[in-house]
């Protein structure tokens, strides 16, 4: 059990068993780079840590250490297009590096704790270790736990009711335990079999769990018929310093022909996307002034996102103009994105009635964060309006993030985004109807508004309050294995 092996000392054998090693390591870190970037495969996402394990368990700890960072790297490869988008290339190594060494720092402390303890409980030690991780840099960091693994089970329905009982966390620390169980099995034999099947009864006890929430939803909620439309609307032309008058006029006529078309085919509501343009006050007064007018000609309700710059600063702003042409929400995004650092912050919340329902305002980064979620969720949100605005590759990434928010705090979500989707899901993040974005002319989505009252959760305080624990038990874990004797 757990017979680790070391490369032989020298010579053409031990050029040998390196570089079989170094291919183990890289067959490794295949997997993890088909869930470690913007669009995960969620069914691999169980495994895929599996192979990565399993080399630490067998191997010395310098093997294990070395190993384990090179098949980190492989997987987070996968990002570096997109981190390219954000980023200088130092500052993309950078970001790859810490996320490697994190890696580096959960397998070798599993790896301690397994080889010291040799016990049923040290399944745990895995899990719990990136839960903790994951909570830190979901309340420390700028962009959050954004591309947390648990995200990769946005498209599992039934799984992903497991959020609206115990958030982020709660979702993360099963998707990490199965690999656990599984490697501690075939490494370390028999006496692991009871976790293991203790891990597989979970798993199902939360998929049969997930599975009956869901097929109750289906019964007792969703989009009643002949009952309110909502349309989306996204163009992917951005409206900049640079932009000729004539292409911008171009740009906001056709955004005024979508909310017509839309409110003629019985939407009544229609949300734009992010940040449409950055404007000068006086400008911005004639884009309001201007859709005050369509709001009140058209009938609808209209959500739209726009830059407004002052001797303030600059602000990134979603207004909301009711059928009347009256604007009796201002929202300023809270949560900016690497490209708008030097926007200024808001701190509001903001909940309308709108069609009958209770809805709040959050702008695409915003609704990667729990606490906000929640906020809103307490505030008794039935449905959220984001405009947001993306960057194609990850596209699925910011709609699913938010889609999780919604199952967390049990409301509806409509997300526009540019270079993005256009995504309506429900409380219990089942994706409604969705369609990609695209340039002038733009992409246009008619969908039934899911029309329920607001969804009973434990998220919004079990959620952290597992996640917290996790950070407590994490150190406690990390102590413990400093004072574990040396591991091979």
């Amino acid at each position: 059990m757990f017979n680790t092996v070391s490369a032989p000392a020298a010579g053409s054998t031990a050029l040998r068993q390196r570089l079989l090693q170094t291919a183990a390591a890289l067959a490794a870190g295949l997997p993890l780079y088909w869930v470690l970037g913007p669009q995960p495969l969620g069914w691999l996402a169980w495994c895929a840590p599996l192979p990565v394990l399993w080399l630490a368990l067998r191997s010395s700890r310098r093997d294990a250490a070395w190993m384990t960072f090179l098949a980190a790297m492989l997987g987070l490869s996968s990002n570096v297009a997109y981190f390219r988008l954000l980023m200088p290339l130092p500052a993309v190594l950078a970001v790859m590096l810490v996320k490697a060494l994190l890696w580096l720092l959960v397998v070798l402390a599993t790896r301690r704790l397994v080889l010291r303890y040799r016990s049923g409980w040290t399944v745990l030690a895995y899990p719990v270790l990136w839960v903790a991780i994951d909570t830190l840099m979901a309340s420390l960091l700028p962009d959050g736990n954004w591309g947390s693994l648990a995200y990769s089970q946005a498209d599992n329905v039934a799984i992903l009711q497991l959020a609206a009982l115990a958030g982020v966390p709660g979702l993360l620390f099963l998707l990490c335990l199965l690999p656990s169980a599984l490697a501690l099995l075939l490494a370390g034999g028999r006496t692991y079999a009871p976790a293991a099947g203790a891990t597989v009864l979970l798993l199902l006890a939360a998929w049969a769990g997930g599975t009956w929430r869901v097929q109750g939803a289906l019964a007792s909620s969703g989009p009643a018929p002949g009952g309110p439309l909502a349309g989306l609307v996204a163009i992917d032309d951005f409206i900049g310093p640079a932009t000729p008058v004539a292409r911008a006029q171009a740009i906001w006529d056709q955004y005024a022909r979508h909310v017509e078309q839309l409110a003629g085919q019985g939407a009544t509501l229609v949300l734009l996307p992010e940040k449409i343009a950055v404007l000068a006050p006086a400008q911005a007064d004639a884009v309001e002034q201007r859709f005050r007018a369509l709001a009140r000609s058209a009938g609808v309700w209209i959500t739209l996102g726009i830059g407004v710059q002052d001797a303030a600063g600059r602000r990134n702003l979603a207004w909301l103009f009711s059928p009347d042409g009256a604007m009796p929400i201002r929202y300023q995004k809270h949560h900016l994105a690497p490209p708008e650092r030097d926007f200024l912050a808001g701190s509001t919340y903001a909940v309308q009635p709108v069609v009958g329902l209770a809805m709040g305002l959050a702008i695409c980064k915003d609704m990667h964060f729990a606490p906000l979620g929640q906020a809103y969720g307490a505030a008794g949100a039935q449905a959220m309006l984001v405009p947001a605005w993306d960057f194609q590759l990850d596209a699925w990434m910011g709609a699913r993030m938010t889609v999780v928010r919604g199952v967390e705090n049990g409301y509806a979500v409509l997300r526009a985004a540019r270079e993005g989707v256009l995504t309506v899901s429900d409380a219990y993040g089942r994706v409604l109807a969705e369609r990609a974005s695209s340039a002038m002319p733009g992409s246009t989505l008619l969908a039934p508004l899911p029309a329920h009252p607001p969804v009973a959760t434990w998220a919004g305080w079990l959620g952290p309050l597992f996640g917290w624990l996790c950070v407590a038990l994490g150190v406690i874990l990390l102590c413990l294995g400093r004072r574990a004797a040396p591991a091979p």
